[in-house]
């Protein structure tokens, strides 16, 4: 598993881990049922608070992509694709919500709003 942290990212630590997490659970490239790396392991590796690993697990777990496995550790979830791919739809829907809510609050017109969002897709 490949984790990039971005200090000049715009989202807190645990949600770049997050959502790069999820992004490779669900692309296949961490296959179901993989043993993920401990809490403390996976802090030490990105040099990040356990506290911070701890809150991207218990998320990801809350949210169906990895299981808890009492004396065992964090393990891949077996994908249920349609459900995982209805979460991320979600919250795909409630981020554009709330970025045309703060682009109109803004006072950008709708064109800008698409042309904001077309560059931030191409960046």
């Amino acid at each position: 598993m490949k984790i990039i942290i971005k200090n000049k990212s715009e989202l807190p630590i645990y949600e770049q881990i997050e959502q790069q997490m999820k992004a490779q659970i669900l692309d296949g490239s961490v296959p179901e049922d993989e043993q993920l790396p401990s809490i403390r392991q996976l802090a030490r590796d990105l040099r990040i608070s356990v506290i911070t690993t701890t809150r991207v697990y218990n998320d990801l777990a809350e949210e169906g992509f990895i299981v808890s496995v009492a004396g065992k550790g964090y393990f891949v979830a077996p994908r249920n694709n349609e459900l995982l791919r209805e979460r991320m739809l979600f919250e795909m829907e409630d981020g554009l919500q709330k970025a045309v809510t703060n682009g109109r609050n803004a006072g950008l017109s709708d064109e800008e709003i698409i042309d904001a969002l077309r560059s931030f897709m191409e960046g």
